[in-house]
């Protein structure tokens, strides 16, 4: 839908200022519920970071650019919007290549319960690091089993939160001590150690013993997906899921108008008066109820109210496009099964910490650590059938340690450096470098795309690049958080975005939640 300046109303229940997916939730679920409901869109399409675009001239490949898989919505969501959107499961969890004594191996995780612990037996020796392994994601899966179906209700309380995971050890190692101390008295093996912390890590700056447990938070977001910590592909791509949400916000009566920036919200707390702007006017819409779908940042911006804390994105993201998967130096392993999951490199545990020294005291790191995922082996329908007959496929690369302020000074200058780096961490892997296995575009150019935090600052307005917004936040309530997580200084004016409590990835638990408590839920 293009820019527009007349809306079907006067005055709407509720103006929700942003149509990522967040916004779109929101939306449906209100609709549905009889509310008048207007989303205010600044660009021309709706879906904020979860979308799927062909980046790569003339190239028929829809990759998803920003975020790209999905652990986190909530299968009540989707039953509850009758969403038309489906996930595959990985045939496997990941793969971690090393060089040991000059000889090329890695840990294979998936394939089944004797060939992963064969893999770990091969890696490590013996069976304890496997039976460590083991016993360690048990307890995740039980405190996910718990912790997950709160997500979609009322905060509990830190007490009641605790009560319902039910075993004081897991609580103390996720909610009260760095995750660190547990990895470390779990796991003896340095690989094992960095595979395991890297889901504290993901989008988050911090060590493994940081005493802020930001590492923490982000890990128990990273195990806790769908009661199971389950990472999927999304058929067709992020923008099918938010190409469904937009689709069932509109057939429940909602109004989307892409092209339009809203600019002010002003509001007595019990009526507001939502300012926009588009390529060519200025217009004003009223509102019962604001609901934003944007950063904590953009919130206090809109509002007036001081603004949080600065926040701070520490991520490289990297999409390409290759003609072939790149054949392996650890020959024991198809290239197929080890792109399947996530492929993980220089992510051994003291890698991680050298990464993170190196990239606090200001230094592009030397080892860049990374996660890579080929999601065309899971779901090729996100290739033309031609790039597909000739075995095209996708990848996608998470750098971890990239904080914004590395690329402050040279934006550009410092992503050419760090994604050199990091694809020759990969080569060292690899038995033919990445470059020769690169596709080209129309226009004769390899088909790979980075983006630093300044860059998704700049496309998608994230504060300092931040994929949460801002920190993630423990799942309970505090002195903060009202009844949902969502609620502002302004009774009328709810967050939904990814900034909001239990807010963070691809999930819509915050606009089912601004939703409840609008609908006094």
């Amino acid at each position: 839908m293009s820019a527009r300046t007349a809306f079907a109303r006067d005055v709407y229940d509720a103006v929700i200022v942003g149509g990522g997916h967040n916004g779109l939730v929101a939306a449906a679920y209100l609709a549905r519920a009889g509310k008048s409901v207007l989303v205010l869109e600044r660009l021309g399409r709706t879906g904020g970071a979860a979308v799927s675009t062909r980046p790569f001239a003339g190239v028929d490949a829809r990759l998803s650019r920003y975020s790209y898989l999905v652990s986190l919505l909530p299968k009540k969501i989707a039953d509850d919007l009758g969403l038309d959107f489906a996930v595959r499961k990985r045939t496997v969890s990941s793969y971690t290549p090393t060089l040991r004594g000059g000889r090329p191996g890695g840990l294979l995780v998936g394939g089944g319960t004797d060939r992963t612990a064969a893999s770990f037996r091969q890696l490590t020796g013996s069976e304890a690091e496997f039976h460590a392994w083991q016993a360690f994601y048990a307890t995740m899966r039980e405190v996910a089993e718990r912790v997950f179906p709160t997500l979609t209700e009322p905060l509990p309380s830190a007490a009641a939160l605790r009560e319902r995971v039910d075993d004081d050890t897991a609580w103390r190692m996720l909610f009260e001590e760095p995750i660190g101390i547990a990895v470390e008295d779990r796991f003896r093996d340095d690989l094992v150690r960095g595979v395991v912390l890297t889901d504290a890590l993901i989008g988050t700056f911090a060590d493994a013993h940081d005493a802020s447990l930001a590492q923490n938070r982000c890990f128990l977001y990273h195990v806790i997906g769908q009661g199971t910590g389950d990472w999927d592909v999304p058929v067709g791509g992020m923008g099918a899921l938010t190409d469904a949400l937009a689709g069932a916000a509109r057939a429940a009566g909602a109004e989307i108008a892409t092209g339009h920036e809203v600019t002010e919200i002003r509001t007595d707390g019990t009526e507001a008066e939502v300012g926009y702007t588009t390529a060519d006017t200025t217009g004003t819409v009223a509102a019962r109820h604001v609901l934003v779908n944007a950063s904590p940042q953009a919130l206090a911006e809109l509002t007036g109210l001081a603004p949080p804390e600065p926040a701070e994105g520490a991520q490289l993201k990297v999409n390409m496009l290759l003609r072939r998967l790149p054949r392996l130096r650890d020959t024991a392993v198809d290239p197929r099964e080890a792109f399947a999951g996530t492929f993980h490199i220089a992510e051994g545990y003291g890698q991680l910490a050298t990464a993170y020294a190196q990239a606090a005291r200001g230094e592009l790191p030397t080892a860049p650590p990374s996660e890579i995922y080929c999601h065309s082996l899971t779901d090729p329908t996100i290739l033309g059938p031609e790039l597909a007959r000739q075995g095209y496929q996708t990848l996608t690369l998470f750098g971890l340690h990239a904080p914004a302020r590395l690329f402050a000074e040279d934006n550009d200058k410092a992503r050419e450096l760090l994604l050199a780096a990091t694809l020759a961490q990969l080569d060292a892997h690899l038995d033919e470098p990445l470059a020769d296995c690169l596709a080209l575009d129309a226009e004769g150019r390899p088909c790979i795309e980075a983006k630093t935090p300044l860059d998704l600052e700049r496309e998608l307005r994230l504060p300092g690049g931040n994929i949460f917004h801002r920190a993630l936040a423990f799942p309970h309530a505090d002195g903060s958080t009202g009844r949902w997580g969502v609620e502002t200084a302004h009774a009328n004016v709810l967050l939904c975005g990814a900034g909001a409590v239990r807010g963070g990835g691809v999930s819509g638990i915050p606009g089912h939640n601004a939703a409840m408590a609008l609908l006094g839920l």
